[in-house]
């Protein structure tokens, strides 16, 4: 008889040997191509291991296949500075882009032999950083700005492509890089069980990665096949055998090297890449995966080339957020023709009129197309595009397509011109176009349910109000039912009957109402965001909050007035004014207030006194004890004005740790760099 320490003893050694197995199927499976076992032999093992960890709980180690299931869902994501910022790529498009970009680097490099490229293929996903710790898993994060990503490491984990343990011999930390993405075959099926589900399916199989890897609950993204190639590396800490490791000088002087490298400790590496020299061999291989293009399970927009050698890369450097060793060689925005059937029109937020044409439906671009925008009453003019018309339509990426241009040999007899109407297709308000704009505008403002959607998604927007667990469903089961007609009637929503709408529950919708209560006291310039005003963005509405110091101030200030306020113009002033001038919109304000809602206060700030009034701040890297959200509002309260970007214009750089390209601009550029004891000095002084 097997005692209970003997069978717990066997069950850990089998355990560990299934995890191994697994992950040998998985690097098989996911890295090589070549799988060893069928699907069916795969899931056998895995529901042994599945079997040992429920009997034995303590077997269930952070690394295991199992464990990429999905945690439980998360309220929001934190962010992650990257040690080294993910920068984009410059763009090349045609033939003579690439021998200038072959001539810039020889140049750089002053030599008149040929430079050896790595071509790679551009995927069409989602840029992820991968942050190993001694050979596991730590953390993951969206690209975001470059400087600063979303935390998303538990919906990572989920991913099977993606080994939670790198096999052989790591330095201490590694930062590898690459896309996450979707499978054609598997966006396809993705989608059908989307519709099964009654569920919102996804455009394209970009758009569903991103979609899948931004899931708040790691348990949806476990369910959605993403794949994942690494293509480049962070931060490198720590040492190899042999060798050095550090972020200024990986294990090996080359990129493919590095690749080769990478598929060694487990990473998928795209099996697509070629060492070539000179242009010529650059645009060969362009050429030849041009000619791949169709037959790939996967979508791309171009391929990619960089200088192989690293050390030639650190002399050539980087120019504003892109290296000057590599480029992304583009493919054309793809184009087809089909029929325009018909012109309807769109309403937005703001009221804009948008004509959208409706397609006989045609693949073009990575998708089957039925709508394409026609931008404004202005531009069918100029092209000339009529109903029943054969048009050219194009499509480029994430880019929503458009109509180019009429086939006018292909016009028949009986094609029509589109006439605007008169009235909102949505509410039957009047559709007005002022003298001096493009744009034809819904007269209903809020009264119109189009904007009124568009205006509570707006409101519950993270900038805005915050309001969680409010999506687009809902807010289009409120709106059709007549529940809510203005941004006001959210604070009056009950949990009884928000449980009773469609796939909400009684949890969900008491979180709901207590993420709506939790909005009653919103800071002014949050509030005024909130509300919609057209020309108005968060920045304008932060200085609006800071120049009149409450909500009376702004709804009865003049147009004068208005003038007064940093950075507001002409235009802007009059569309705040027309706003606060429109009786329904006081309305929504007034019944806002008597539902609870009390915008704070700010103290009226004097922009042109003090040692900052009207200074120009730029703020990077991390300071040592304030967020730099702090830093800012700090800047703000005192008169100072804070900018995203280094320019002439700007008096101050604060610099913290990690201070990328924006110091140097700085620096570059002669102008004074504070750090964050310089800044809190300035503030006091």
């Amino acid at each position: 008889m097997v005692s209970g320490v003997d069978r717990e003893n066997q069950a850990m050694q089998r355990a560990a040997q299934l995890r191994q197995e697994l992950a040998l199927h998985n690097a098989r499976y996911y890295v090589m191509d070549d799988p060893l076992i069928s699907d069916a032999e795969y899931d056998a093992l895995f529901a042994e291991l599945v079997k040992l960890e429920q009997e034995f709980p303590l077997l269930a180690t952070p690394d295991s296949p199992t464990q990429r299931v999905g945690g439980a869902p998360l309220s929001a994501f934190g962010s992650v500075r990257h040690a080294v910022p993910m920068l984009s790529l410059n763009n090349a498009f045609d033939d003579e882009d690439i021998q200038a970009f072959d001539k810039r680097v020889r140049d750089g490099l002053e030599t008149e032999s040929s430079v050896d490229y790595a071509c790679e293929l551009k995927l069409d996903g989602l840029a992820v950083s991968l942050r190993y710790e001694d050979g596991k898993l730590a953390r993951a994060a969206t690209r975001g700005d470059g400087q600063t990503g979303e935390d998303i490491t538990a919906n990572i984990r989920t991913i099977r492509s993606i080994p939670l343990t790198l096999a052989g011999a790591v330095p201490e930390v590694l930062e590898v890089r690459g896309e996450v993405l979707l499978f054609r075959k598997d966006f396809e099926r993705l989608n059908d069980a989307q519709r099964e589900a009654d569920e919102k399916v996804f455009i394209n199989p970009r758009n569903a990665a991103a979609g899948s890897l931004r899931q708040l609950d790691p348990r949806i993204t476990a369910r959605r096949p993403l794949r994942f190639f690494a293509y480049g590396w962070g931060e490198i800490r720590g040492s190899l055998p042999g060798k050095e490791a550090r972020a200024d000088a990986p294990p090996f002087d080359t990129h493919m090297g590095m690749l080769d490298w990478l598929q060694e400790l487990g990473m998928p590496v795209n099996r697509e890449r070629q060492l070539v020299s000179d242009a010529a061999g650059l645009l060969a291989f362009y050429r030849r995966v041009e000619g791949l293009r169709a037959s790939l399970p996967y979508d791309i927009d171009g391929v990619v080339y960089k200088v192989n050698a690293l050390e030639a890369q650190r002399t050539l450097g980087f120019v504003s957020r892109a290296p000057r060793f590599a480029v992304a060689h583009k493919f054309p925005a793809e184009e087809a023709t089909t029929e325009l059937l018909g012109i309807e029109v769109q309403v937005g937020r703001t009221g804009a009129i948008t004509p959208v044409a409706r397609l006989k439906p045609v693949f073009v671009g990575g998708v089957t197309v039925t709508n394409a925008t026609l931008h404004n009453e202005d531009e069918i003019e100029r092209k000339d595009v009529r109903i029943g018309d054969t048009v050219v339509v194009r499509r480029a990426g994430d880019v929503i397509p458009e109509v180019v241009t009429p086939v006018l040999d292909k016009r028949p007899a009986d094609a029509r011109k589109f006439v605007m109407p008169t009235q909102c297709p949505v509410c039957g308000s009047a559709i007005e176009r002022p003298e001096d704009e493009i744009i034809a505008r819904c007269s209903g403002g809020l009264f119109c349910a189009a904007q009124r959607k568009q205006a509570l998604w707006h409101a519950a927007q993270r900038r805005a109000l915050d309001i969680e667990g409010l999506g687009e469903k809902l807010i289009d089961q409120l709106v059709e039912r007549g529940r809510v007609h203005t941004l006001a009637d959210l604070y009056t929503l009950r949990e009884e009957e928000l449980a009773g709408m469609d796939r909400m529950g009684e949890k969900s919708a008491r979180n709901l109402v207590e993420s709506i209560a939790a909005t009653r006291t919103p800071p002014l310039g949050r509030f005024l965001f909130a509300l919609g005003i057209r020309h108005v963005g968060e920045s304008t509405a932060r200085d609006l909050a800071l120049h009149f110091g409450n909500l009376d101030a702004v709804m009865n200030a003049a147009e004068a007035e208005l003038l007064a306020v940093p950075d507001v113009g002409p235009v802007v002033a009059a569309s705040i004014f027309r706003f606060f001038a429109e009786p329904h919109n006081r309305e929504v304000v007034a019944d806002l207030l008597r539902n609870g809602v009390t915008p704070g206060t700010e103290i009226v700030v004097d922009r042109t006194a003090g040692p900052i009034g009207g200074k120009i701040f730029v703020l990077t890297g991390t300071l040592p004890t304030l967020a730099r959200d702090d830093a800012a509002e700090l800047i703000r309260a005192a008169g100072g004005k804070v900018t995203g970007s280094v320019s002439k214009k700007t008096h101050y750089v604060v610099a913290g740790a990690d201070a990328g390209s924006k110091l140097a601009k700085a620096q570059e550029l002669g102008i004074a760099v504070l750090d964050e004891d310089g800044l809190k000095a300035l503030l006091q002084s």
